[in-house]
């Protein structure tokens, strides 16, 4: 289907700005945790599980909704997740028992999981093929630039309007997004899809992809666990900073991972490294927590080293285009979909450990308890150093000894 210019260029920022407002409500509990704490009564592992609830809803709905936007088009299934993530923002405002804002946090993961799907998609329809790293990565950016609006700004927003007036004021934004999204998107009619069962077992069943799936969900911690809900609470409590510095710090690591996209592809492209660069990524990544936890840095260096946290973060586009190349051409979008949810989906398993340590430890008014409950994540990302580690071994001997099989005998 051909689409002018100008449709294209409407079409990218509506897929945009819906990728920037799934970014401001998926790290909307950091800044609203006491809120949270003290309109419903909970305490920290079950305020982990209603974080982690996001990535239920994300991993679940990941491959249905890329296969909804293949059959339906985008136009139909990206208004009804924007709505989707509209309508689970609100039970924090109107609801009385705690297990409606749990389930809105899951409609928030299942609508957002089509913000990064849907940009892929109408990218490849409004743009060449030339273009659609380019304008990927202008995308990414200004996705970030809606989590860096869910740190030190929105923080700002809850103490003068109230957290209430917040949620709904972004609500109604959602519901002037969907109407936009409806009226520009074009309609695609359906096209026939042969079953995709086969490619299904085809890429579950390979040991490769799922591994640097598992391996690479072990390292997002520090996006999925600290930036996103506990670096707030941990810098104030650690650190002593005051509530302003401590909404914004987390932002560094967002703008960190805008900067890392270009610069871990180019040098990954230029050494043909990948494995190099991603085990790289994740050494950097578990030392700076270790830094972080075991001393007290000064502002500085901690500004620092978060910046280099998140540049280190934008691993998982190396780690998601390894996976595709393991598999053939008509296998790489479903390829995509499975290692994007299986790697989102371990952001759960972050909250809620770090909310059970914490709890075990005291709760989240001990530093002690916070430092522990942090300390999860350099441990994920020590295993997942050891692991990428052993897997660039065994695939080096194994294209060695298919080399040494390969040459004739003398």
């Amino acid at each position: 289907m051909s689409i002018s210019r100008t449709t294209a260029w409407l079409i990218w920022v509506v897929a945009s700005i819906f990728y920037a407002y799934q970014y401001v409500l998926r790290v909307m509990p950091n800044v609203m945790l006491h809120d949270i704490f003290q309109q419903f009564h909970i305490n920290t592992t079950l305020f982990g599980q209603y974080t982690g609830a996001y990535y239920i809803g994300y991993a679940l709905m990941h491959v249905p909704i890329g296969l909804l936007l293949d059959r339906l088009g985008p136009r139909k299934v990206m208004t009804v997740c924007i709505l989707l993530t509209v309508l689970g923002s609100l039970p924090l405002v109107f609801a009385e028992h705690w297990v409606y804002p749990l389930l809105g946090r899951i409609f928030i993961g299942a609508g957002s999981s089509a913000a990064i799907l849907g940009a892929f998609k109408l990218i490849r329809m409004g743009f060449s093929e030339q273009y659609f790293t380019r304008m990927l990565s202008f995308s990414v950016t200004i996705g970030v630039l809606g989590a860096i609006y869910g740190g030190g700004p929105l923080g700002y927003l809850c103490e003068t309007m109230g957290y209430h007036a917040v949620i709904i004021l972004f609500a109604l934004f959602g519901l002037c997004l969907a109407g936009l999204t409806y009226i520009l998107i074009p309609d695609i009619p359906p096209t026939n899809q042969q079953s995709i069962k086969a490619d299904l077992l085809a890429v579950l069943s390979n040991y490769k992809v799922m591994t640097i799936c598992l391996l690479s969900g072990l390292m997002v911690g520090p996006l999925e666990g600290f930036a996103d809900v506990w670096g707030t609470s941990f810098l104030k409590t650690v650190y002593h900073l005051p509530e302003a510095r401590a909404n914004s710090l987390p932002s560094l690591i967002f703008i960190g991972m805008c900067m890392g996209g270009p610069l871990l592809s180019m040098l990954a492209e230029k050494s043909k490294q990948y494995w190099a660069v991603i085990i790289g990524a994740g050494s950097v990544m578990m030392l700076g927590f270790m830094a972080i936890i075991l001393s007290q840095l000064p502002l500085s260096w901690l500004m620092f080293n978060f910046l280099l946290i998140g540049i280190a973060c934008a691993y998982q586009i190396l780690a998601i285009y390894k996976a595709s190349t393991y598999v053939p051409e008509h296998q790489v979008g479903l390829t995509t979909a499975i290692a994007n949810m299986v790697i989102m989906s371990f952001g759960y398993a972050f909250h809620t450990l770090i909310s059970l340590v914490i709890s075990q430890f005291g709760g989240p008014t001990k530093p002690l308890a916070l430092a522990f409950g942090v300390g999860v994540i350099p441990t994920g990302l020590a295993l997942a150093v050891i692991g990428y580690s052993v897997f660039l071994s065994l695939e080096r001997y194994q294209i060695n000894h298919e080399v040494t099989s390969s040459q004739p005998q003398r």
